[in-house]
């Protein structure tokens, strides 16, 4: 059980994130880096490239080459993700800075930026991604392997969630890998370089706000980073709009969903 102290949650409720440690076991992150450097080598190819193709992206990578390669929703590709789901210490983990048992999944997906050439990401608030009315939702970061700003790691300016949500510049720039919209804030305002680092060992979980601004550096290392992201929000919780559906959402994790209305669309032949 890992239920945060009284203290641990005013962190969380000051700074909008928290780092935490022994959330999994030796074991069970021996299973899932295999996992997770299994499904890469697997599915490597082009289409995982999802870096961000914008002026301020490339001018932070010097122009020259950047990548980050994803692959969403793994529990679809292996059993040892949907362990990760629904692992006992993680969901009392969410539960004491959400303030609810009833735990829905939005989505999750794992980004790998490789050595040398890991693109960097500027600062951005999940939310304008996906909007929702009660501001619920938060990220759970789950580190791979070591990371620090040297190989890309993840950057927050602390108590920025507390400003709700910012201004987006980034949906009026560039696109991504994809041609789809990208979401972030004036780097003018909010520098990579003035948010604060976070070092981190393999198996330690940033949980943060979705409205928290974070952003991560380039990878200039001889070292990968290996992330899992899961972004999970409370049952009665509801969408401002109908954005960035994806297979698994609502997913119930942990206590239940009273608001799920009943589904009668499959009809099976008897």
């Amino acid at each position: 059980m890992v239920k945060l102290t009284l203290e641990q949650v005013q962190f969380y409720k000051e700074n909008g994130y928290i780092k935490l440690s022994n959330i999994f076991t030796e074991k069970e992150m021996d299973e899932y880096s295999a996992e997770y450097t299994r499904l890469f080598k697997l599915k490597n190819n082009p289409e995982l490239e999802t870096s961000w193709i914008t002026n301020h992206v490339k001018k932070l990578a010097n122009n020259e080459e950047f990548s980050v390669q994803s692959i969403h929703n793994l529990q679809f590709h292996s059993a040892a993700f949907t362990r990760m789901l629904l692992n006992e210490n993680l969901l009392d983990a969410l539960e004491s800075v959400m303030g609810t048992s009833d735990i829905l999944l939005h989505h999750n997906k794992a980004h790998m930026k490789p050595p040398g050439i890991g693109a960097p990401y500027v600062m951005h608030q999940d939310y304008h991604y996906f909007p929702f009315k009660k501001h619920s939702m938060v990220a759970a970061f789950i580190h791979m392997n070591k990371i620090d700003p040297e190989n890309g790691g993840l950057c927050i300016y602390p108590g920025s969630h507390k400003n709700g949500p910012l201004e987006d510049i980034g949906v009026l720039q560039e696109k991504d890998h994809y041609g789809g919209s990208i979401h972030y804030m004036d780097p003018e305002k909010y520098p990579i370089d003035k948010a604060t680092p976070v070092y981190a060992e393999r198996g330690d979980v940033v949980i943060f706000s979705y409205l928290t601004l974070h952003g991560s550096y380039r990878n200039l290392s001889d070292r990968p980073r290996c992330m899992f992201l899961i972004q999970a929000r409370a049952a009665d919780d509801e969408p401002i709009s109908e954005i960035h559906q994806s297979e698994g959402q609502d997913m119930v994790l942990r206590g239940k969903n009273d608001y799920k209305k009943a589904s009668m669309n499959e009809r099976f032949a008897h």
